[in-house]
């Protein structure tokens, strides 16, 4: 963006709007797509419109120099075009196989207890954010990469400082020169750990993803030692925080919607469908950033090259003209068209890990807690705008059913799929 942009689009920056940017979200939505007057930022948040630029080849994922970051960012697969994009994803992807993913259930499931275990001894109230939704996904991204249990804290730090840098500039100079300072150390800190732990594994593989993306190859080619660092970085970061903020978002759904916590509670096998709800509904990821690098026209638009495009994944999630009563949050849609992972080239390639973890996480929840509810005052989200969730999410319960939980391997309707 070459200025501010207009106070409409601003508000999307806006920490009043971020409890509930919906209703901005659908204005943004029906005016689209339009180019913003203030910062020429193109606006796309129909369906067919967003997913159009998402899998057009004449956009671009690299957004270095354009304004639009917050934050310098790395080369990764989120920010890459083919020829590169496609080739380390097609590496990559080796080690996130659905079959390889579905291995790790039983112990997705024994974490799942543990962290239980540990909310029924604490009493009858806990903070979901801090005690389950970012426990579960970052140890069960760190045993996948082979990170020992003691470094999980600082991974977990880490991996939240990163996280700004996927926010687009929405107001220019929002991020203060500490926090930028804390994501260049936080990168610093995972380029030393992974390039140490990638020369460990080097030396003796173990049964982990990180070896298994050491060992990826396809006809001689293989993922250089950079290439291995950034990958785990962003998976590391996206398989945290992304998976953190679906489970979130579920619970609290679940929370403000009694008779489908009841739903889910009674029918455990719709634990998937839920997770598809709350992708739509309520989606981790509202908003990426493509930069056009040939002339096309979308509606009326006409866009030209070095224009900035803003796609409004959660708005485009809520579209009446796919989705039928769109705000209404019911997880026997059965309804997965959604974008809630991106579409085209840069689909998620986390996808089938969120959504397992989330399958399990949001029936063991409706199993486990007796009487949930949301405390007064309990929830608070994030400062980031392109990836929404709550940072305190505070439950008081009647009690912990652990006995309601099945033992590990025996979770029901939270199987894997793919786009």
């Amino acid at each position: 963006m070459t200025t501010s942009p207009s106070p409409d689009l601003a508000r999307l920056a806006d920490p009043a709007v971020r409890p509930d940017p919906y209703e901005l979200l659908r204005t943004l939505r029906e005016a689209s797509p339009y180019t913003d007057p203030a910062s020429g930022i193109v606006v796309v948040g129909r369906r067919s419109d967003c997913e159009a630029v998402l899998r057009s080849p004449k956009v671009s994922s690299d957004r270095q120099g354009s304004g639009v970051t917050t934050v310098p960012q790395m080369p990764n697969l989120m920010n890459l075009d083919a020829p590169d994009h496609t080739r380390l994803r097609r590496l990559a992807g080796k080690a996130f196989k659905p079959r390889l993913i579905q291995q790790w259930r039983p112990r997705i499931e024994e974490i799942v207890r543990e962290l239980l275990t540990d909310i029924a001894a604490a009493g009858n109230t806990t903070d979901i954010v801090s005690a389950f939704a970012y426990p579960l996904p970052v140890r069960v991204i760190c045993e996948m990469l082979g990170v020992p249990r003691e470094d999980h804290a600082v991974f977990e730090t880490w991996a939240r400082s990163i996280a700004y840098t996927v926010d687009p500039q929405l107001v220019p100079g929002e991020l203060s020169t500490e926090v930028v300072r804390e994501v260049e150390v936080a990168r610093a800190g995972f380029v030393d750990y992974f390039g140490r732990l990638i020369a460990d594994r080097k030396r003796a593989p173990r049964a982990d993803i990180l070896s298994e993306l050491i060992s990826a190859e396809e006809q001689g080619d293989q993922l250089t030692e950079r290439e291995l660092i950034i990958t785990c970085i962003l998976l590391l970061v996206a398989g945290h925080e992304t998976t953190a903020n679906l489970i979130l978002n579920g619970i609290l759904g679940l929370l403000r919607h009694p008779e489908q916590l009841r739903l889910l509670r009674e029918r455990p096998e719709l634990a998937g469908a839920a997770v598809e709800e709350v992708l739509r509904h309520d989606a981790p990821a509202q908003m990426v950033t493509r930069i056009a690098r040939e002339p096309f026209t979308i509606g009326d638009v006409r866009v030209t090259p070095g224009t900035p495009i803003l796609v409004l994944l959660a708005a485009a999630n809520r579209d009446p003209e796919v989705h039928r009563d769109p705000d209404t949050f019911d997880i026997t849609r059965g309804d997965p068209g959604h974008l809630g992972f991106a579409a085209g080239p840069h689909f998620c390639l986390g996808s089938v890990l969120a959504r397992l973890e989330g399958g399990i996480a949001l029936d063991a929840f409706a199993r486990a807690f007796v009487g949930p509810r949301l405390e007064s005052g309990g929830l608070h989200y994030r400062p980031h705008v392109a990836v929404r969730g709550p940072d305190r999410l505070r439950v008081s319960f009647e009690e912990i059913r652990l006995d309601a939980v099945p033992a590990a391997g025996a979770v029901a309707g939270s199987g894997v799929r793919g786009e």
